[in-house]
């Protein structure tokens, strides 16, 4: 895969992955979609199993808010929350996107992927293996099931949109002070689905995002405070 780990590499360097870590990030993306490939059929993970494709609209597409969530992590841990104790959630993480990606280039924080589908729990909990991702935990749950104030930052993509009952769940399960944040499209999507939650959250923040290969596709972070 010498030839397609470019793409690869190049991608997680547009995303700010620093260099120090982009040979064992590398590594561990290109077994963990040699996995997606291998079950991809039996498990229904993505929407497909090319390799440039799932570079691009999943590796990169989850990493491309690296500095963000860099950023949002650095802060919480400034407000007194201990590195090693910081608890990521990944939810609905389904084939594992975002978490996978993110537990690898955070192997300082915690990780803990959230999905109901026990099959799909298996293939999780056998990729955190492989890649050696001792700082992931795979919870087979509901989001609705799942301890109130349970994790420092949520995120999710792909997931479902924003509506109320939705949002009501997942403020309920991050801690006072943590955050949510959701991958999304649109920008006028965006505006719509939080002006109907708009009493449940009158403010957040929209960052840009950046995806290397899907420059013509609009990517936002919607960027949520538990107050």
């Amino acid at each position: 895969m010498g030839k397609d780990s470019e793409l690869l590499k190049k991608g997680l360097l547009a995303c700010g992955i620093p260099e120090e870590k982009l040979e064992a990030v590398t590594d561990k993306m290109n077994r963990y979609i040699k996995e997606i490939v291998l079950f991809n059929s039996a498990y229904n993970l993505t929407n497909t199993s090319d390799y440039d494709e799932l570079v691009i609209r999943h590796i990169l597409d989850s990493l491309a808010a690296y500095k963000e969530l860099e950023e949002i992590a650095k802060g919480c841990v400034n407000a007194g929350v201990a590195e090693n104790e910081l608890v990521f959630a990944d939810i609905g993480s389904g084939g594992g996107l975002p978490g996978i990606p993110l537990a690898s280039v955070f192997p300082q924080y915690k990780f803990k992927l959230v999905e109901r589908m026990s099959k799909r729990c298996a293939f999780l909990e056998n990729c955190a293996a492989i890649l050696g991702l001792k700082n992931v935990e795979v919870i087979n749950s509901e989001a609705e099931r799942v301890t109130p104030e349970s994790f420092d930052i949520a995120v999710f993509r792909a997931f479902r949109p924003l509506d109320s009952k939705m949002t009501s769940t997942l403020l309920r399960i991050i801690k006072k002070g943590g955050y949510l944040a959701a991958y999304k499209a649109k920008m006028e999507n965006i505006t719509e689905e939080m002006t109907a939650i708009k009493e449940l959250v009158p403010e957040y923040e929209v960052k840009p995002l950046k995806v290397p290969g899907l420059e013509d596709s609009e990517r936002n972070l919607v960027i949520i405070k538990k107050a």
